[in-house]
């Protein structure tokens, strides 16, 4: 959804109404990445309840942060489940892109985060070969 060029409202209305054959979808050209944040102890017992911060900074660099386990609550942004953030950029090639997410990632921050550091490798060694 990182590189969609288009409103996606109308597709998914013309999907709930059958007509989604009459829609394109396109495509910005690029690649795009996305590394999840997670708490300390996924998949296995994790707390709840660490505040998160740096949202907004990662989101003024262009990236997208897609919320999956987040609750606002007194007033703050905090861990709610195990796999916590996407956090999604995109980059003229699949290099540019993964520099960008992880130059985003690095602007959040919440106690006991977690993330993969090897996000986009393989598809970097097939694409030298």
């Amino acid at each position: 959804m990182h590189r969609m060029a288009n409103d996606l409202f109308p597709p998914l209305m013309a999907a709930a109404e059958g007509s989604l054959a009459r829609h394109t979808i396109e495509w910005k050209p690029g690649s795009s990445v996305c590394v999840v944040l997670t708490s300390a102890g996924y998949p296995g017992t994790y707390e709840t309840g660490k505040e998160i911060e740096g949202v907004a900074v990662a989101d003024g660099l262009g990236a997208t942060v897609f919320h999956a386990g987040t609750r606002h609550l007194h007033g703050r942004l905090e861990t709610a489940g195990g796999r916590v953030l996407g956090v999604t950029a995109s980059g003229t090639d699949l290099e540019c892109a993964i520099l960008s997410a992880y130059e985003a990632v690095s602007e959040i921050h919440f106690e006991g985060m977690h993330y993969r550091r090897d996000i986009g490798q393989k598809g970097l060694r097939r694409a030298r070969a």
